[in-house]
Order: C-alpha cells, then structure tokens, then sequence
C-alpha cells in the first residue's frame, strides 16, 4: 500500500461539541482532506507548537517528551496514520536511536503533535484517505475557514472549553447521514463532517 504525505490544514473549532476540535490534515499532492476529531488539550498542544512566537510558561507533556527522547539522542522520523476502526485513528511513531529503527504505538492526536514538535513528516495509507478522507471542491485561492493559529486568544480559548456529549447520529438513516456529510463538506465544518463520517462507516 503506497503512502500519501499529509500537511496540518487547521483546526477548526466545533460548532456542535463543546471541548473538541477537527484536525484537518490536506493531501500533499492531491486535493483530499482528512478531519480527526481530537480533545481541547491535544488541540492546544499543537495549535502552541505551529506558533513560533508562543511559548508556556512550563514545558507541555509532548515538550517533557520532545526533551526526554531529546536527551536520549531519540528522534521521531515519521509518523505514520496507519489504521481506522469504527471512527478511530490509529498512529505509530517511527524512532530512531543510534540508526535503530522503533515503532512506538500512539494516539494519532498525540503523534501529530510530537510530529510538529520534531518537524517530521505525517503520513497515511491510500486506503485510509480512500475510506475517511473528504474531497474538497474549492478554487486553489480561496482558504479553509478554520482558527488561525496566530496568537493568546486561539490558546485561551482551548484551554476554557468544557467537554459535553458527542451528537447522536444513530437516530438518522444511512441516506440522511450522507446527504448530512455533503451539507457539512458544503459548509466546510469538518468536526461535524468527521462524526458524520464516523457514524457511516461503523454502518
């Protein structure tokens, strides 16, 4: 199965669940998009690592990790998307010490947020993207309308949400949930277009 290089589109905030945020990773060469639904913390986490002007005043957990592995002369090569059951993405970080080669298991949240913290590539199978990524039909000059990750507000923002109850799909028809996944693609709110998804495809 061949790899496909994703980049960090944005993060969008959720206009349906208080507390989580849709990671929308972009297709390097190709016009796909792929959403993860992820936690306010794991969102912060990246949205501080993406802003270079930004810094907490104690290190975060994926910086306590950056500087342990760091010390250990450890480094993440890759990370790799590499499986999706009933909704949830599977990662795994690629190591290396001393020109050994580790995979190490992780959430994906986590992983791509080590990923930025290492500078180091994302990547996902053409199945994966086959199955849960959203193709999106816009003009090459017009931008995803998701959270600019360019100073405090975007952070305080993530760190004061509450968590509240995902929206129940279950209630809907396969139709309906389809013809709701193309409204949200439409309206380019991918939070709600992953759960959707989601819902789909444990169909």
């Amino acid at each position: 199965m061949s790899l496909k290089r994703l980049k960090i589109r944005g993060i969008s905030y959720s206009q349906t669940q208080n507390g989580a945020y849709a990671l929308v990773l972009k297709e390097v060469d190709g016009s796909r998009q792929l959403p993860i639904v992820i936690g306010a913390f794991e969102a912060q986490s990246i949205a501080i690592a993406l802003e270079k002007e930004l810094s907490p005043p104690r290190p975060l957990t994926h910086d306590l990790f950056k500087s342990f592995a760091q010390r250990f002369s450890i480094t993440v090569k890759q990370v790799i998307i590499h499986k999706l059951v009933d909704g949830v993405f599977y990662s795994s970080l690629i190591c290396e010490r001393d020109k050994i080669e580790e995979i190490i298991d992780a959430r994906t949240s986590d992983a791509i947020a080590l990923a930025v913290r290492f500078k180091a590539p994302v990547f996902t199978y053409e199945n994966i993207l086959e199955e849960a990524g959203i193709q999106q039909h816009i003009k090459p000059d017009k931008e995803l309308e998701v959270v600019e990750l360019d100073g405090e507000e975007m952070i305080d923002e993530l760190i004061n949400t509450a968590t509240e109850e995902a929206n129940d799909y279950s209630k809907f028809s396969l139709t309906e949930l389809k013809k709701m996944l193309g409204e949200a693609v439409a309206n380019e709110n991918y939070e709600l277009a992953a759960q959707i998804r989601d819902e789909i495809s444990k169909r």
